[in-house]
């Protein structure tokens, strides 16, 4: 099976180490209501800057808390090696798995994202997009893997 935008195998498991360290920090961010202002606080450049109090503006260069950032980072590269890395055995079967993996992940998406337009509202609302950056990949990660040796599982 001929699939060009697939990476190699090898950059699963970097895939797997990055998206755990990036959810493990995410989370504990979350938990603990951790500010990484104080703690991961260094000059970063921005294309638009907005602050609360003071002036707003283009390309400028301010002080931010990044671990945030870094999570984030974390989350979206270690998700994309390890949905879009070879299988070992990449063949028709695994093609169809993620195809339907990831059609079925943004179906799932959407729907909760509709049910969070209707039922959430101010911050919270705000809370639910942000975990939607996220969870499109997460989805898909999750059902490719599980459909993937939920089938091992039934060969054996």
């Amino acid at each position: 099976m001929k699939t060009t935008y697939l990476l190699a195998n090898k950059y699963k498991r970097l895939g797997w180490v990055l998206l755990c360290l990036g959810l493990i920090g995410g989370i504990y961010m979350y938990v603990t209501d951790f500010d990484s202002m104080e703690t991961f606080k260094i000059k970063v450049f921005t294309i638009y800057n907005e602050p609360f109090l003071g002036k707003s503006g283009f390309f400028k260069i301010i002080e931010n808390g990044v671990f945030d950032e870094i999570c984030a980072i974390l989350i979206i590269i270690g998700g994309l090696l390890v949905g879009f890395s070879k299988e070992k055995q990449e063949d028709e079967y695994i093609y169809k798995l993620r195809k339907d993996s990831l059609v079925w992940a943004l179906i799932l998406n959407y729907i909760i994202l509709l049910i969070a337009i209707i039922l959430v509202y101010d911050m919270s609302f705000f809370h639910v997009l942000i975990f939607n950056m996220f969870t499109p990949l997460l989805f898909f990660v999750i059902r490719f893997n599980f459909l993937k040796y939920k089938q091992m599982a039934y060969e054996e």
